[in-house]
């Protein structure tokens, strides 16, 4: 039985995926939660698409079931660890996936296959991207928290979209230390649409402001376009406050690799703030590291915000405690200022 990815989006909150594509292609992207249970692995799938251009597709269809054979009965046993009904798809919904069910069914497990494959998953994903949301972005100086203010909306109620999260990167030169490796784009782009697909579209969304790449990862472009035209909610915090705070999320930090971070930044810092800023950390005074990075970062900042002016609805101050009860409030505020409906 196929499905359409309509269906498909539905019944997988009922029933497992099945992702029967190599494990290099699940790397790459996949949908989430899927298990994967390669019908080719890597290596398989190189073979057989030799033979498919050298010899044909009927003799790459011998391969195929020549390689596959052997694995059959492992295949089975996995796929029945996962469940007697399940939700498959390969890349465009054709060949290995139809073969897939057809083993798997003779087991008397109960499959659907997802009409078009992944590529149809990609297809909805990179569609919803475009479509609109409104959204209102959170601004502030290095270290004013924000990423910390979207999780507290979040527990008040509000929708957030958190950007960071997602892309296993804090944002600037510095952003990947301490933090689990970056996901793949197509990946991080898979991730960030199912956080779309649970939000409610005509509710508020809060977003970070971001720059478009976020570490390696580049936003998708129809996103990126709404958050440049979206509403900003300035938070100001006090730069000893966001020192503070710096030090305390930085200062675990591997002191080699906080310096080689450092240093992609030289040319912009400046030879003499860098140097400054090296010596200090050579001595562990990370307070004086933070205040002397905070000489760019503050100017690089105030220098973005100038160009989108007009788009600052609210600039409020918050003196870095009691962050639950600062987020409620400024859900609260932001409802009267907009008065439930974002227009610029």
């Amino acid at each position: 039985m196929q499905l359409s990815i309509d269906d498909f989006l539905k019944l997988r909150a009922q029933l497992p995926v099945v992702d029967v594509r190599s494990e290099g292609e699940y790397q790459e992207g996949h949908v989430q939660a899927a298990v994967n249970i390669p019908i080719l692995n890597n290596a398989e799938r190189v073979e057989v698409g030799t033979d498919y251009k050298r010899k044909g597709q009927a003799e790459a269809i011998k391969t195929g079931f020549r390689l596959v054979g052997p694995r059959l009965l492992n295949i089975i046993n996995e796929t029945e660890r996962v469940g007697n009904e399940l939700l498959v798809h390969c890349w465009r919904g054709g060949m290995r996936s139809s073969n897939f069910c057809q083993f798997v069914g003779m087991a008397k497990i109960k499959t659907h296959q997802l009409a078009g494959g992944y590529k149809a998953y990609r297809t909805r994903a990179l569609e919803s991207f475009m479509l609109p949301l409104e959204l209102v972005v959170v601004s502030g100086c290095t270290g004013s928290g924000k990423s910390e203010m979207l999780r507290a909306l979040k527990a008040h109620g509000e929708q957030v979209i958190d950007l960071e999260q997602l892309a296993s990167h804090k944002g600037s030169v510095f952003g990947g230390l301490s933090m689990p490796p970056q996901p793949t784009t197509e990946q991080f782009q898979n991730d960030l649409f199912e956080n779309i697909l649970k939000l409610d579209r005509l509710r508020r969304v809060w977003i970070e402001d971001e720059s478009i790449a976020v570490g390696k990862i580049f936003l998708p472009e129809g996103l990126w376009r709404q958050m440049n035209e979206s509403p900003i909610v300035e938070i100001v915090v006090d730069r000893a406050v966001r020192i503070q705070r710096l030090v305390e999320e930085y200062g675990p930090a591997d002191r080699e690799q906080f310096l080689e971070a450092m240093t992609r930044i030289t040319k912009k810092l400046g030879g003499q703030h860098f140097n400054a800023a090296r010596d200090k950390l050579l001595t562990n005074d990370m307070p004086a590291v933070i205040d002397i990075l905070l000489t760019y970062y503050d100017k690089a900042y105030t220098n973005g915000l100038s160009k989108k002016k007009h788009r600052v609805k609210a600039s409020v101050a918050w003196n870095g405690s009691n962050l639950q009860s600062f987020a409620g409030n400024l859900s609260q505020a932001v409802n009267q200022l907009f008065r439930g409906k974002l227009t610029l």
